[in-house]
């Protein structure tokens, strides 16, 4: 594996100035690795050197691990943590698998930050209700953060969360955390096992628990397409504008700058036009057509 000293060697002698390009990744050691699941890890990165911009909530960094590829990868959290930057992995393919084995020391290269975000830098006075699908939940985890800290004390922030079973609950310790600050945690799986004692079905069953002014809230959705699909179209049942709710997507986004095209959805590029949109036409319509 590469170490730190070797990677920043090998980058600073053959780059001058790689902040001056969005397409050269900077070398970050991972300083702190957790295990979700058996096959979800959540990393923490510093940079051995220079840093990426400021990021968002919502956007993401291109991760690349030296020899084997680059991955698209959502911040896990918020812009408040400075430097440091939390990634969640899920083990699903040749890259993110590398990733998923990393440990402690080792160096990857990031490129970023790109995209639209989640807008809770500055959130305004309203509700919120945030709703999760699974590792859904790693691109919202900023945004629950800074909820907590800025809205929290004067509004409810509603956290919904849905799982295909128990043991792919992640951010256990973080959802402990978050409902110290005030925020209503809410859970739910398809298939519960015998030590489960929580609700048991769609997460959008969730909704009616939660405590929310539906002409006052914001909602943040993210998950499986079909999760976001019918999550959307129950909080407008509930009587949520369409334009306050929003939603982020996922293409195969490659470049992450708009110039490839593999991730085009309709008139869109996710990784540059998102991939947080805003609940509304063409979006809603376009997530029907399947992936290209």
């Amino acid at each position: 594996m590469i170490s730190a000293n070797q990677t920043s060697a090998t980058i600073a002698d053959s780059i001058n100035e790689p902040e001056a390009s969005p397409f050269v990744p900077l070398p970050y050691k991972i300083v702190n690795k957790h295990h979700d699941t058996q096959d979800i890890a959540t990393i923490t990165i510093e940079p051995v050197d220079k840093a990426i911009p400021p990021y968002k909530s919502g956007q993401f960094n291109m991760l690349t691990v030296y020899r084997v590829g680059e991955i698209a990868i959502s911040i896990s959290s918020p812009p408040t943590s400075g430097k440091r930057i939390v990634h969640t992995i899920r083990d699903v393919g040749a890259v993110s698998h590398a990733l998923f084995n990393l440990e402690i020391g080792d160096v990857i290269g990031v490129r970023g930050a790109f995209g639209t975000d989640w807008q809770t830098d500055e959130p305004g006075d309203a509700d919120y209700l945030v709703v999760a699908g699974g590792i859904g939940l790693a691109p919202l985890r900023g945004a629950v953060v800074e909820l907590a800290e800025k809205v929290a004390a004067r509004h409810n922030v509603n956290l919904l969360i849905g799982a295909r079973e128990p043991a792919q609950m992640i951010y256990e310790t973080d959802m402990k955390r978050l409902e110290q600050m005030g925020v209503k945690v809410y859970k739910t799986v398809d298939m519960a096992d015998s030590g489960w004692k929580g609700s048991v079905g769609l997460v959008t069953e969730l909704i009616e628990k939660a405590v929310f002014d539906p002409k006052n809230t914001k909602a943040l959705i993210c998950g499986p397409e079909v999760m976001i699909r019918f999550t959307a179209r129950k909080l407008i049942e509930f009587g949520i504008a369409a334009e306050s709710i929003l939603v982020s997507l996922e293409r195969n986004m490659q470049c992450g700058v708009g110039l490839c095209g593999h991730c085009q959805l309709g008139p869109y590029l996710i990784c540059r036009d998102g991939p947080v949109f805003p609940w509304a036409p063409p979006v809603k319509d376009l997530l029907s057509q399947k992936e290209r």
